[in-house]
């Protein structure tokens, strides 16, 4: 069977030939307005045919794992479907990660090629004992003393070759590296099988239609739209630190273009929302807005619902770089439903799931499950592990592979994929988030979970949020909530600092899932991941924690 997942570029490219496919934002100009370059379906089809045809009288092999390093762009699509259409295996690793992650993600991986900017290039030199020498280097941009060939030359390359290959659903189609929030960052292994997949549950489930303008504040989210025929517009801002993306660039970009959808981590809509709520500003062509990489805060709901259009929305797709889309719930359903229930402390609810996808409840284990018979599933309403199976659930990791032992469950010719979240389902199927697995603390007097915890102290009009870590080991953890304060609250006198306490403690003592925390602390800023800057890094807030527990009770 032919799922050469870059099929799909060439499908849209003879569709809809002079639709615009990518815009790119080039910076400012002296008039203060944006400047953009951009390409349509038909050019980047054959930009991209013509890479690849270049890739392969390179010498590139089939299958041979590609490094790209390259900043979002028409280049980095274009080159992704190169690669896809080459039959080469595309490694992705997010460079915000910072330098020694990163370093042991490439030297995991053990790419057979490379193509990145200048810099990626001089550093894989300065570097280069920690890798054999790849057998295909592609600079984007100048080349220096490192050898190889350009992107220039590449797109100069007849069209000769077959692209794309024929491959097969189970082929690779793409390494890409989970943000290493809970553990060393792992690559996950994508099939052209699993890429199609994806594609066509995301497209369906929100009906995404040819035609429509995307703003992805995600590089990989670009690479959907060119596989929907949807326009592209690559906003000016650092991937790799969507938290400190500036509002005011976003809303101006989406304006030009009349974008009427967009995707940005929960980091990116806080300050979006929060600008447009302070300054009136709107995008009245956005209709359909989505967030993912970790819980979208009401207030960030109701903010974003106030600026685009009317008739709008935001979703919360769900899922894990192993598995993605697993389930997805709106904003409307979240504000007129859910939300009450989150604040009493009854966990997140992530929605529904895609139609593709089967799930289970599992009673908790921290162990391997080999096989599905070994998992004890449990009733509506009790909490428990998630796990997953569907095409879109990736089979396996291909670096720090001890993981697979633990994140899949065998089931036949089926593989069940533990996403590592704990909750329950209610009567309407949806699924209740309460934590991470590894995040949950266990007393002498019982489990607490983080979401449900955290709910009744994120309610003081001081606190912006709070983490619950536990100090010690299972199961005799001290619990601790750690609090960040609203900047108008910051920093606290003492007097202030020890009224916050007696009232956070006065209200964990009237609810029986948070009796037991008699511990607080503030923190000044609270550590986040580095792909989405959303979630909370709290094994590092824990071990911060500890340290002052200790020097409260000596």
């Amino acid at each position: 069977m032919f799922v050469n997942v870059g099929r799909r570029l060439s499908e849209q490219a003879a569709r809809t030939p002079e639709a615009i496919a990518v815009v790119e934002t080039l910076g400012r100009g002296p008039d203060g307005r944006f400047r953009y370059r951009q390409t349509t379906f038909r050019e980047l089809d054959d930009d991209s045919s013509r890479i690849a045809a270049g890739l392969i009288a390179e010498g590139l092999p089939r299958g041979a794992r590609t490094v790209l390093m390259v900043y979002p762009g028409i280049d980095f699509i274009s080159l992704v479907f190169a690669l896809f259409k080459a039959g080469a295996v595309t490694v992705l690793i997010d460079p915000g990660m910072g330098r020694g992650p990163l370093i042991r993600c490439l030297r995991d991986v053990q790419p057979e090629a490379w193509i990145g900017v200048p810099k990626a290039h001089a550093v894989r030199a300065v570097l280069r004992w920690l890798f054999p020498r790849p057998r295909c280097l592609v600079t984007v941009g100048t080349r220096l003393f490192w050898g190889g060939t350009t992107l220039d030359r590449l797109r100069r390359t007849p069209t000769a070759a077959e692209v794309p290959v024929a491959v097969a659903p189970n082929d690779p189609a793409a390494i890409i590296f989970t943000s290493g929030g809970t553990g060393p960052p792992k690559g996950v292994l994508y099939t052209h099988g699993n890429f199609d997949a994806q594609v066509d549950q995301i497209r369906q489930h929100y009906g995404i239609a040819p035609g429509e303008i995307d703003l992805p504040c995600f590089p990989m989210f670009g690479l959907f739209n060119c596989a929907m025929g949807v326009t592209a517009v690559i906003p000016l801002m650092d991937a790799s630190r969507p938290a400190k993306a500036d509002p005011q660039a976003i809303i101006q970009t989406a304006n030009d273009w009349r974008v009427t959808q967009a995707f940005a981590s929960p980091a990116v809509w806080r300050n979006v929302g929060a600008y447009a709520a302070k300054q009136g500003a709107r995008i009245p062509s956005l209709r359909r807005v989505m967030s993912a990489g970790a819980s979208v805060p009401i207030e960030v709901l109701e903010q974003m619902l106030a600026c685009i259009a009317p008739e709008g929305d935001m979703f919360t797709p769900y899922g894990a770089t192993e598995a993605l889309p697993v389930a997805s719930i709106s904003a409307r359903e979240v504000l007129g439903e859910t939300a009450a229930a989150t604040r009493a402390g009854n966990g997140v609810c992530v929605g529904r799931r895609f139609p593709g996808i089967r799930w289970k409840i599992i009673r908790i284990v921290d162990g391997p499950i080999a096989t599905l018979d070994q998992a004890e599933e449990l009733p509506q309403g009790e909490i428990g592990e998630l796990i997953v199976a569907g095409p879109v659930v990736t089979s396996r990791y291909v670096t720090r592979v001890e993981a697979n032992a633990w994140a899949k469950i065998a089931d036949g010719n089926r593989l069940w994929h533990r996403m590592g979240d704990v909750g329950y389902f209610d009567k309407h199927d949806r699924f209740w988030i309460c934590g991470r697995l590894v995040h949950r603390v266990e007393t002498a007097q019982g489990t607490l979970y983080p979401e449900p915890c955290e709910a009744v102290f994120n309610a003081h009009p001081w606190v912006a949020r709070s983490a619950l870590v536990g100090i010690g080991q299972r199961p005799n953890q001290t619990p601790v909530i750690v609090v960040e304060l609203n900047s108008e609250h910051s920093p606290l006198s003492s007097a202030d600092r020890l009224r916050l306490f007696d009232e956070l403690a006065a209200e964990a003592s009237r609810h029986p899932h948070t009796a037991a925390i008699r511990h607080f602390l503030i923190h000044p800023k609270f550590p986040v991941d580095v792909r989405h800057n959303a979630k909370i890094a709290r094994d590092q807030l824990a071990r911060w924690a500890a340290g002052k527990i200790r020097l409260k009770l000596q």
